[in-house]
């Protein structure tokens, strides 16, 4: 009896090209290129063209289902790529007032709820924090880098061990969308 396999191909915009080194594959275009070593089991890579074929063995709904997000993840790649992912926090306090900063690869904040400590959230590498106001801007080629550090500053404001009705304190997601790189020269 023939194995079976699952295969999803992920076709990559005009101008880009992929390689693949085992279990790693590299998207290059616009200048710029993303790299991600994959560790599931059972699934393999291959560049084509100008698309990328992920393989599952053997094949089952699980397989199925790990295989499509394996493409999603090198498809984001691709789309980070082109233009990049950002997303749009704001800042709201209600009782005491809070400050933040962006220290290298660190996001602090201070005063949050009154507390004397200083809260603080990893910001992961290839990503871009900025703080105007009370607005907070994360911006990033790489959609899970940005989306983990948007998560990052989310859960170090967290209330505990007061209402969460009362003290609605925090920093919250308002936006997520693709950003336009602006072209030098404009």
């Amino acid at each position: 009896m023939a194995e079976t396999f699952v295969e999803k191909r992920v076709f990559l915009p005009e101008g880009f090209n992929a390689s693949v080194d085992g279990k790693k594959v590299l998207v290059s275009g616009n200048g710029k290129q993303a790299e991600r070593v994959f560790k599931a089991e059972g699934i393999s890579f291959e560049a084509k063209d100008s698309e990328v074929v992920v393989r599952g063995s053997p094949s089952s709904k699980r397989m199925n289902a790990l295989t499509g997000t394996l493409a999603s993840h090198v498809k984001n790649m691709a789309s980070g790529l082109e233009k990049e992912f950002s997303y749009k926090m704001t800042i709201v306090y209600s009782h005491f007032p809070m400050n933040v900063s962006v220290k290298g690869n660190v996001f602090e904040i201070n005063n949050f709820v009154g507390e004397k400590k200083t809260r603080t959230a990893k910001i992961l590498p290839n990503v871009a924090v900025k703080v105007k106001g009370k607005e907070v801007m994360i911006t990033s080629t790489d959609k899970n880098a940005a989306g983990q550090t948007t998560a990052n500053i989310e859960n170090a404001t967290k209330v505990k061990g007061k209402d969460t009705r009362i003290y609605q304190d925090g920093i919250f997601i308002v936006e997520k969308a693709f950003q336009e790189k602006e072209k030098e020269g404009n």
